[in-house]
């Protein structure tokens, strides 16, 4: 029993009940929740969350699903601080984020370390789409790359990146703003590792990466699939080891192909 049906039983309807989330996220020290179909119930919802989990001053629930360029959802608090910013900590980093403003899932940190750790010694690693700069920071802090270069579109995740750089005073780490498309050609550069963290749309830069990808290189690369479709999915990008990084929807995953060039 999640900790929602276990806090609030016999406290709403059988019908409320059955529709409590499951499960929420927890960004730093606020609690994210999705809410569907439960008017007037918000502030029993917040208040079981602010009394039953440690640390968390803040309770938002989802207004609708991440859009636009920038991945960003809209966010309506309901309990506890007003505020939208915080700082979340993974795998020894510090990050700060408004989490209305930059997308970050931490359903993601195991993923993060699993690739940290498969960097070698002096590698040099470019992150497209990399948000507040997770991706960088953990490799930084759990491995011995050389340098990581991240590049970000969205200027509020970038701003909190560059801030993030300093408060983990990540040397080896470079943040760029902009479109990849336009900002890969004036790097000049070439990587032992790409990482295309953004599942939605990474098929259509899977060539642009391979142009700024060394000869042996690997590039991590993200996209969404129904189990019944993993088969095919190694089959069109000649790959053996599929990892699966979370549930999007019934039997859809977010997957990570780790292709060797």
């Amino acid at each position: 029993m999640s900790l929602l049906k276990e806090k609030l039983k016999g406290k709403l309807s059988k019908k409320d009940f059955d529709k409590l989330p499951s499960s929420f996220d927890v960004i730093g020290d606020i609690a994210i929740v999705e809410i569907r179909n439960l008017k007037g119930k918000d502030k029993l919802i917040a208040d079981a969350i602010l009394k039953n989990v440690n640390n968390v001053k803040v309770v938002a629930k989802k207004s609708g699903i991440h859009t636009g360029r920038y991945r960003t959802q809209k966010l309506k608090i309901i309990g506890g601080e007003k505020r939208k910013e915080t700082v979340h900590v993974e795998s020894g980093v510090r990050m700060k984020l408004d989490v209305e403003k930059c997308y970050f899932s931490p359903r993601l940190s195991e993923e993060r370390l699993r690739i940290s750790r498969l960097v070698k010694k002096n590698e040099k690693i470019l992150v497209m789409f990399s948000g507040i700069s997770v991706y960088p920071l953990v490799i930084s802090r759990n491995s011995k790359a050389k340098e990581i270069y991240g590049v970000e579109i969205n200027p509020s995740a970038h701003k909190y990146g560059l801030e993030n750089v300093c408060m983990n005073k990540a040397r080896n780490v470079h943040l760029i703003k902009g479109n990849v498309t336009t900002t890969l050609p004036k790097l000049k550069e070439k990587f032992d590792r790409i990482i295309m963290a953004y599942p939605k749309f990474a098929h259509k830069y899977l060539n642009l990466a391979k142009k700024y990808l060394k000869k042996g290189g690997v590039i991590h690369f993200y996209t969404f699939s129904h189990e019944d479709d993993f088969t095919k999915l190694k089959k069109k990008y000649n790959v053996k080891r599929l990892f699966k990084c979370g549930a999007y929807a019934p039997r859809v995953y977010r997957v990570c192909l780790d292709l060797k060039f």
